[in-house]
């Protein structure tokens, strides 16, 4: 068996997303049960079907522009429910991290606590300050 190693300025945007999720998002064929089975997507500028198919179509930037990878809660609805077996969640995971790996976006702590922050449990403060910043 012959393994293909290719320079990361090689990579397509798909391949790229592939390599880090460990995920096919080639196989995708948009069939929309991602979405149907998000409780987020009211809140989700782009559905989970359109990011798929962003990426399918070599849109990575604009995937990563979306607001849907941090609405995403990674409940695994729409990974359970894949009929190709794609772990939608941990793509949208990948996204995140790649988000925060280019610096893009990052969120200060500063920034983000106010006053309505003070009675919240810390194991929520720390788990939105470990999605939130990078």
């Amino acid at each position: 068996m012959s393994v293909r190693i290719l320079k990361p300025e090689k990579l397509t945007a798909c391949e790229r997303v592939d390599e880090i999720s460990g995920e096919r998002v080639l196989l995708c064929k948009q069939c929309g049960i991602c979405t149907a089975s998000c409780p987020n997507i009211q809140e989700m500028d782009l559905s989970p079907r359109e990011l798929m198919h962003l990426i399918q179509l070599g849109a990575l930037e604009e995937a990563l522009e979306s607001k849907s990878i941090w609405v995403c809660s990674s409940c695994l609805q729409c990974s359970v429910k894949c009929p190709r077996g794609i772990d939608i969640a941990g793509v949208m995971e990948t996204l995140r991290a790649m988000r925060l790996r280019a610096r893009l976006g990052c969120l200060a702590p500063a920034e983000t606590l106010d006053a309505a922050c003070a009675d919240a449990p810390p194991i929520l403060l720390i788990s939105a300050m470990r999605k939130l910043t990078g």
